[in-house]
């Protein structure tokens, strides 16, 4: 018990003596406290008047029982590296599922793992009431795809025009190649606490115009329906969407340690209702404007560069949170497949396979049994390693020649990144198939492939950095 002297401040030892919960209301505690304390007030006397303050401890929450929260399966097997996946899916989302804000889920045709049991894979949507799971749109928020219909530009004119223009592999652009960046959109970043922070702020103006690594690509191709050449672009919010991802993490702990230690911290979460649930919400709202804007900036230089007509031109994410009713809507590697799911939307969605098979432009059913979203894109049966293993004695250059004959696929940073090939991923047929058996779209046109650009086999920052400390 504190003993009391005649001159001792209130401190937070006492505070929390007093059944008051470590919080932001501390150093107001304090201030009300040792004003009191001025005026002459004892400990006994302070206590009775701080108690109409008293935060309680909050009710923590159990994880649910296993098996309680079900989810949907939207996704057939042929073949033991199938069949492996599927194993390791369900066992991944059923310790998802466990999460107590958790109300639902669904998996994809191209679901496969994304880190350690109990991570929502790609492929996975997850429904969780007044929560937004940081964690379940994974660092690279907002990964999204974007068409641009260029009526009758020569293919190759466009894919030379967008290698001029674009930017690949880790960091921005250098001073004097920038891309513009609304100041609008800067000043609304300076007024949110998520992304008001000097390093968001200089990745938003470096990082726009370019496109990352792994498999984010820049795909020219026709449209079957209508003959016309048209472009497609993935990426995210690289560098500012990375930081809010980091920041929301941070914040997310702090609830999960308050609120259900026994969440796995990949699946922490902001209560909706809160201050800071509300500003995260408004931040991936404004990392979507600002990859809207990305899209746009490398799609209207290459029509420039390329001297082509510009028609229609729409985009979709799926990696992202969707809000319906009090419900919020986690999509990995998830195409939100209901016509009005953003204020932008027009009704059509794309779906990437793999660099030799077409985009799928397609028209979402909407179906209860995927919770509202269809496939991203192909997905992986096994790893990036294992892929190389198989590859036995061919070299990536082999393998490229071998598996995109016809096509003219480039990669940025030169190096051939085998694991992007279309052996890496799921048969485009099979993912087709059960989009169509599974009704969860309906296809409306092909964007057959004339060619693609890569980032490369890029090796990681960290490990340039490993090199030059060994040298060093």
């Amino acid at each position: 018990m504190t003993h009391e002297t005649k001159f001792d401040p209130v401190t937070g030892d006492h505070l929390k003596e007093w059944g008051h919960r470590p919080g932001k209301q501390f150093p107001q505690l304090l201030e009300k406290a040792n004003g009191l304390r001025a005026e002459g007030f004892g400990l006994v006397k302070i206590r009775r008047e701080l108690e109409g303050d008293l935060v309680p401890e909050p009710e923590t929450l159990d994880l649910h029982a296993p098996g309680a929260v079900a989810f949907h399966e939207n996704i057939e097997v042929s073949g033991p590296d199938e069949e492996d996946n599927l194993v390791k899916v369900r066992e991944t989302m059923r310790a998802l599922m466990r999460t107590p804000t958790l109300v639902g889920g669904a998996i994809m045709p191209d679901a496969c793992p994304a880190g350690p049991v109990g991570t929502i894979p790609v492929g996975g949507v997850a429904a969780a009431r007044n929560a937004i799971h940081p964690g379940m749109h994974s660092a690279d928020i907002c990964c999204s795809v974007m068409i641009t219909d260029l009526g009758d530009a020569d293919p190759k004119t466009v894919l030379d025009a967008a290698q001029s223009v674009t930017h690949f592999g880790p960091g921005g652009r250098p001073q004097g190649k920038r891309f513009t960046v609304s100041l609008s959109l800067l000043d609304a970043f300076r007024e949110n606490p998520f992304l008001n922070n000097p390093k968001s702020l200089r990745m938003a103006q470096e990082h726009m115009g370019t496109q990352g690594d792994g498999n984010h690509f820049l795909f020219v191709g026709r449209s079957r329906a209508t003959g016309r050449t048209a472009m497609v672009t993935h990426h995210g919010s690289r560098g500012p969407g990375a930081v809010l991802y980091k920041n929301g993490m941070a914040v997310a702990e702090k609830f999960r340690k308050t609120l259900s230690p026994k969440t796995a911290k990949q699946n922490a979460w902001i209560p909706a209702d809160t201050q800071e649930g509300q500003d995260y919400w408004a931040a991936l709202q404004l990392i979507r404007k600002w990859t809207k804007a990305n899209h746009n900036a490398i799609h209207q230089a290459t029509v420039e560069a390329a001297k082509a007509y510009s028609g229609e031109r729409y985009w979709n994410e799926h990696n992202f949170v969707f809000k319906r009713g009090d419900i919020y809507l986690h999509g990995k590697g998830a195409t939100p497949a209901w016509g009005d799911y953003a204020n932008d939307a027009n009704g059509l969605t794309l779906i990437p396979l793999n660099m030799s098979e077409p985009v799928l432009v397609v028209k979402g059913k909407d179906a209860d049994h995927a919770l509202g979203f269809s496939p991203h894109g192909a997905g992986r049966n096994f790893s990036r390693s294992e892929h190389k293993r198989r590859m036995g004695q061919m070299t990536p250059d082999q393998l490229l020649e071998a598996e995109t004959e016809g096509l003219d696929v480039r990669f940025y940073a030169g190096a051939v990144d085998a694991s992007e090939l279309p052996s890496s991923y799921k048969r485009a047929e099979g993912v087709v198939d059960q989009i169509k058996s599974h009704d969860l779209a309906e296809i409306v046109d092909y964007i057959d492939p004339y060619g693609c650009i890569m980032a490369g086999d890029i090796p990681p920052f960290w490990k340039n950095r490993k090199k030059g400390r060994r040298s060093a």
